[in-house]
C-alpha cells in the first residue's frame, strides 16, 4: 500500500502529513478538519493540496467511506492528569465520539488516535469503543523531548521504537548552529530572581549569593560568566515568568526536555543565562523539518507545536502498514 487515500481530524499542523512522508507513503488524498487558523495556513503552507474542511461537528463523513487511514488527536485537556480530569463530561473530551463516528461511518483500513495519560477508568472506555487496547510511546526514544502519550492503533505489530538516543544537547542552537539568539536570553537580573527562588524554597543550593554562584544536580553555575561549553545545560521550566505553575524542580538534568504544551514558553540554562527555546527548536523537539511553522507568530509556532505529534513517534506506528 504507497498510495493513500486519509482523513485527519483534529489535524493542527498536519504532523501525520509530514509523517506519512517520511514513512514512505504517497498520499492520493489528505482531508483535514481543523478550525484554528494560523495551524490551517502552517498546513497548507507545506502542503498545498491538503483539503481544509473546517470543524468536525455535524461533518458528513459518509463521502469518505473506505478510505484507508483515519488519524486524529482529539483535545486532550478533559482527560489530562495536568488538567482538570473532567472526562468525557468536558466539552472539548466529546470531541472523541466525533472520531468514534467517523471510525463507524467510513470504516477505514487502518486508524490512528492519540491522547494523553490518564487515568485508566478513561482509557478503558476509549478502549470499547476503538476496540483496541492502546500502547505507550514516551517521544523520548525518538527525540529530545521526554512527552509520553497513549496511542491506539489497529495497525498491526506496533512495539516500542528503538531509541536513537537524541539530547537536548542534539537539538539547541548552541552546540549546533551559528546563530544570533540574543531575543531569546533572559536578563542577568530575572536570572538571578529565578535562582534565588528555587534556592529559598530548597530546590537548589547556593555556595555564594554574592558572587551568584549555584549548585544544580550538584553542577556549579555562575551566572557572570560564561562557562566553557558542556560544563552544564538544564532544561527550564516557564524561564520568562518569575513564579511558576508546576509544584516540581525548575530546572531537570538538561538529558531530556520537559513536554512542550500550549500554555508555557520553557527554556534552558546553559553558559551563564536563561533563554527561551526557539520556534526552531521546538520544531526539532517535535522532530519536524526547521522553521516548518514559519510564516505565523512566534506566539503561535508555540502554541500549535504544543498541540502537535511528535513525528517520528508516527512514522514508526506507519511503517508497520502493509
Amino acid at each position: 500500500m504507497n498510495k493513500l487515500k486519509v482523513i485527519s481530524l483534529f489535524d493542527g499542523i498536519s504532523c501525520g502529513r509530514v509523517a506519512l512522508e517520511r514513512a514512505g507513503f504517497e498520499v492520493d488524498k489528505y482531508i483535514a478538519y481543523e478550525i484554528d487558523k494560523p495551524a490551517m495556513f502552517i498546513s497548507n503552507k507545506n502542503y498545498p493540496d491538503i483539503i481544509q474542511k473546517g470543524s468536525v461537528s455535524n461533518a458528513d463523513f459518509s463521502e469518505y467511506i473506505g478510505y484507508d487511514l483515519l488519524i486524529g488527536g482529539s483535545p486532550c485537556q478533559g482527560f489530562s492528569f495536568a488538567g482538570n480530569q473532567l472526562n468525557f463530561n468536558d466539552n472539548r473530551s466529546k470531541l472523541f465520539f466525533d472520531f468514534v463516528r467517523a471510525l463507524n461511518i467510513i470504516k477505514p483500513k487502518y486508524f490512528i488516535l492519540e491522547n494523553v495519560k490518564m487515568k485508566k477508568e478513561y482509557q478503558d472506555i476509549i478502549s470499547e469503543y476503538l476496540g483496541v487496547q492502546p500502547i505507550e510511546i514516551n517521544s523520548s526514544l525518538v527525540s529530545a523531548q521526554n512527552r509520553k502519550r497513549l496511542y491506539w492503533t489497529n495497525i498491526p505489530d506496533v512495539t516500542l521504537p528503538i531509541d536513537k538516543k537524541i539530547y537536548l544537547k542534539d537539538i539547541i542552537h548552541e552546540y549546533n548552529d551559528d546563530i544570533n539568539i540574543e531575543e531569546y536570553k533572559i536578563s542577568n537580573e530575572c536570572t538571578k530572581k529565578i535562582l534565588d527562588i528555587e534556592y529559598k524554597i530548597g530546590k537548589i543550593k547556593c555556595s555564594n549569593s554574592i558572587k551568584n554562584e549555584y549548585y544544580i544536580h550538584n553542577k556549579n553555575v555562575d551566572i557572570d560568566k560564561y562557562e566553557e561549553k558542556n560544563s552544564y545545560l538544564f532544561g527550564c521550566l516557564t524561564p520568562n515568568r518569575l513564579n511558576k505553575r508546576q509544584m516540581g524542580q525548575r530546572f531537570n538534568k538538561g538529558e531530556k526536555f520537559y513536554t512542550l504544551t500550549t500554555q508555557d514558553r520553557h527554556g534552558i540554562l546553559i553558559n551563564g543565562y536563561i533563554r527561551l527555546l526557539s520556534p526552531i527548536e521546538c520544531e526539532r523537539l517535535q522532530t519536524l523539518p526547521d522553521n516548518y511553522t514559519e510564516g505565523i507568530s512566534d506566539t503561535q509556532r508555540y502554541k500549535s507545536l504544543g498541540n502537535g505529534w511528535t513525528v517520528d513517534v508516527i512514522t514508526h506506528i506507519l511503517k508497520n502498514i502493509k
